[in-house]
C-alpha cells in the first residue's frame, strides 16, 4: 500500500514494535487504580461507599463482589501490564468489564461507551497475548 506521507515511513517502522506493548501496558496500568480504590481506598476510593453502591445495583453479598472486582482489576491490571499470564488475565478482565457494560447501560450510551472500549481492549489483548515485550515471551510461555 502506498503511504500518503511516505517520508513518515521510517518513523512508523521504528515505532511499530512498541505500539502494541504501549497499549497493553497502558490498559493494564489504568486498571490497577480502579482495583486499588475498591480494595485499599487509594486514589480517592472508599471501600465502604463502594459496597453500598454495589448493594444498590443488586450485587449481593456486596462486600464479596467489591473484593472480587477490586482483585480482578488490581491483579489483572498488573499481570496485563507486565505481560505475565496475559491471556487469562485479560480474559477475566474482559468478563468483568462486560458486566460493567450492562451496569452502565441504565445511564445511557455515553456511560456505556467507556465500558465498551475497555472490554474491547481486554478482548483484543486476550487474542494477541503478551507480545514481544512481555514476561510471557521472556519465559517462553504463551498461555
Amino acid at each position: 500500500m502506498k503511504m500518503f506521507l511516505p517520508f513518515l515511513k521510517p518513523l512508523y517502522s521504528g515505532l511499530e514494535p512498541f505500539a502494541y506493548p504501549l497499549i497493553r501496558v497502558t490498559a493494564g496500568l489504568l486498571l490497577v487504580p480502579h482495583g486499588a480504590q475498591k480494595l485499599f481506598g487509594w486514589f480517592g476510593g472508599d471501600p465502604a461507599k463502594t459496597i453500598v453502591a454495589f448493594q444498590a445495583i443488586g450485587f449481593k453479598p456486596a462486600d464479596f463482589f467489591v473484593d472480587l472486582t477490586g482483585s480482578i482489576e488490581f491483579v489483572g491490571g498488573l499481570l496485563i501490564a507486565v505481560g505475565l499470564l496475559t491471556r487469562p488475565a485479560a480474559a477475566v478482565c474482559a468478563g468483568l468489564l462486560t458486566v460493567t457494560i450492562y451496569v452502565t447501560s441504565a445511564r445511557g450510551w455515553s456511560a456505556m461507551e467507556y465500558s465498551i472500549l475497555w472490554t474491547t481492549a481486554c478482548l483484543a489483548i486476550t487474542v494477541l497475548g503478551g507480545g514481544r515485550l512481555s514476561v510471557d515471551r521472556l519465559i517462553c510461555r504463551e498461555f
